[in-house]
């Protein structure tokens, strides 16, 4: 544990933000994998609320940088593409 009082500060900090990172990343796995089973339940109408929530997830661990922009564009891209592909 650090002595000086601005090091102190910056564990908890530091700490803070990484709880909240894990957050975002594990509820953005959680949407993917949710729309996912709808779509495997072959559920129309909850596929698309799914991937609605999916793709806000995946937008904000991006836009905070957890995420690539890259990896997320292609997450988006995939779960869109099987929800349309469905009947």
């Amino acid at each position: 544990m650090p002595n000086i009082k601005s090091a102190k500060k910056r564990v908890i900090t530091s700490r803070k933000k990484a709880e909240n990172n894990t957050v975002v990343t594990s509820s953005m796995r959680t949407a993917i994998k949710k729309c996912e089973k709808a779509i495997a339940s072959k559920d129309k109408e909850a596929a698309t609320t799914t991937l609605n929530t999916a793709i806000k997830r995946v937008d904000k661990a991006a836009s905070s940088g957890l995420v690539h922009k890259n990896k997320a564009a292609r997450e988006k891209s995939r779960l869109t593409k099987k929800v349309n592909e469905m009947e």
